[in-house]
């Protein structure tokens, strides 16, 4: 008959001597205690830490011990579950036979390799963000390639704005008297005008009036309209 209690002891203080400084025991009944696990320092002398809850169940190891993460530095959520998944598979491998070191060993590699994929991340970000300052350098340098299609586009935009420019500006003009139309451009621009001299005529009617005493002379006047040297202008003329 398996003497579980004697197992248990027995691993309990070759784990103690294994990690004297990493091992604590929270309690003897049942057997509970932690290892915090360390990775191997990184590029940057940054590490990752996962500290361990064992607790040992009466059966064990023919049956696994409960586990937990009791505490964990700079690691992801996801990196968490990656490790917990670790352990339900290692232990399944190893029912029968005392495992706690053979557990913590795994969790040991697997931190060095989260590590090693911290440094590939921060390397593959820092060529990402190369590669994206390159391709803005080269796109202010080289600016925008010319095509029909977009040169098209340009023209019509410019048309459009300078057609927008002129017509502001010949209004601020007008309208600050600058702008000096000639009678063909002040008929083309007021219809208005076509049909003034017109109307003036159609208002007036027969209301003019014409002082008749300016032509009571007339008759007086000696005037052969037969005459080849007549000139009604010289009427106006002084003669002595």
């Amino acid at each position: 008959m398996t003497d579980y209690g004697e197992e248990q002891r027995n691993e309990l203080e070759a784990i103690e001597s294994i990690y004297p400084d990493s091992f604590t025991v929270l309690s003897e009944e049942p057997t509970s205690f932690t290892i915090t696990v360390t990775s191997d320092a990184g590029e940057n002398e940054e590490t990752v830490e996962v500290t361990l809850k064992f607790t040992y169940v009466e059966k064990y190891p023919d049956e696994s011990p409960l586990w937990e993460i009791a505490s964990q530095e700079n690691l992801e959520d996801s990196d968490t579950e990656v490790i917990l998944t670790l352990l339900k598979e290692q232990a399944e491998e190893n029912l029968g036979m005392v495992m706690i070191f053979t557990l913590v060993t795994a969790v040991q590699e697997k931190l060095n390799e989260i590590v090693d994929q911290i440094k590939s991340r921060r390397e593959e970000e820092n060529l990402r963000i190369e590669r994206e300052a390159e391709e803005a350098e080269k796109c202010a340098f080289q600016g925008t390639v010319v095509t029909i299609e977009n040169f098209l586009l340009w023209k019509a935009n410019f048309d459009q704005d300078m057609a927008e420019l002129n017509s502001k500006k010949q209004k601020d003009e007008e309208l600050s008297g600058k702008l000096k139309l000639t009678g063909k451009q002040l008929f083309e621009t007021d219809h208005n005008l076509d049909t003034s001299d017109i109307q003036f005529l159609e208002d007036v009617g027969n209301s003019v009036e014409v002082d008749e005493s300016l032509f009571q002379d007339m008759e007086d006047l000696d005037l052969d309209e037969d005459d080849p040297d007549f000139n009604p202008l010289d009427l106006g003329s002084d003669e002595d």
